[in-house]
C-alpha cells in the first residue's frame, strides 16, 4: 500500500474525526451555559438535579458513556436502534456539556459582586447586567481552561472506535490489521499534532485579541 493511499484512508477518517469534533463543540458549548444556569439556579430541585447529572457523568469514563448510549437501550428492551454516529455525537455532547458548565460557572462565579450591583444602581435587569457586563468578563477568564477541553476533544474523538466508528485511528487500525504496516500508527499523530497547533493558535489569538479588557 502507497503513501498516498495510506494518506487517503487515514483523511477519511480525519473528516470523521473533524465531524465528530465540530457537533460536540457547537452543540455543548451552549447547553453547557444552559446546564451552568442550571446548577446556579435558587430551585432546590433543578440545582441538585443538575449537580448529581454533572458529577455523575464527570465520574465516569466517556467510554463507557458511549457503550451505555448505544447498546443501552436494546439491553433495556427498548426498541430503539441508534445509528453508531449519533450514539458518539450525544455522548460526546453530553460529556463534554457537563465540563464546560463547570467552567463556566467557574468563570460566573469569578466575577466581584460589586460588577452586580453596579449594575442593579444603574438600573439594569439582571439579563442585561449578565449579557452586557458580566458575561464578557467571563469569556476572557474561561479562555485558557476552555482551551485545554477543547485540545482534549480532540484527542477523545479517538473513543469512536469503540463502537466501530472509523474515525482517524480506527482508520489506522484497520491498515495496521489487513496490511501489516506499522507506520501509519505514527503517522496519524501528526493529524494530531497539526489540528492540535492550529486550534492553540487561534485560542491564543482569541487571548490577545481580549487583552484589551482587562479584569
Amino acid at each position: 500500500m502507497s503513501f498516498w493511499e495510506v494518506t487517503k484512508q487515514l483523511a477519511d477518517g480525519f473528516s470523521v474525526t473533524l465531524m465528530i469534533f465540530g457537533i460536540t463543540l457547537a452543540a455543548s458549548l451552549p447547553l453547557g451555559l444552559v446546564m451552568t444556569f442550571g446548577s446556579m439556579s435558587k430551585i432546590p430541585p433543578i440545582k441538585w438535579l443538575v449537580k448529581v447529572f454533572v458529577w455523575i457523568i464527570r465520574g465516569t469514563p466517556l467510554m463507557l458513556q458511549i457503550i451505555l448510549i448505544f447498546y443501552g437501550p436494546g439491553l433495556l428492551g427498548i426498541q430503539i436502534k441508534l445509528p453508531r454516529m449519533t450514539a458518539v455525537i450525544i455522548a460526546f455532547i453530553i460529556n463534554y456539556s457537563c465540563y464546560f458548565s463547570e467552567i463556566f460557572r467557574g468563570g460566573i462565579e469569578s466575577i466581584p459582586k460589586g460588577q452586580y450591583e453596579a449594575g442593579q444602581v444603574l438600573g439594569m435587569t439582571k439579563t442585561q447586567i449578565f449579557f452586557r457586563v458580566v458575561l464578557f468578563q467571563v469569556i476572557k477568564r474561561i479562555v485558557p481552561p476552555m482551551g485545554n477541553e477543547i485540545i482534549t476533544l480532540v484527542k477523545d474523538t479517538s473513543l469512536a472506535r469503540v463502537i466501530a466508528v472509523t474515525e482517524l485511528v480506527k482508520a489506522a487500525e484497520r491498515i495496521v490489521t489487513l496490511k501489516g504496516l506499522i507506520w501509519p500508527l505514527f503517522y496519524i499523530g501528526a493529524f494530531y499534532l497539526l489540528f492540535s497547533v492550529l486550534l492553540t493558535f487561534l485560542l491564543n489569538l482569541a487571548e490577545k485579541k481580549m487583552n484589551y479588557y482587562s479584569v
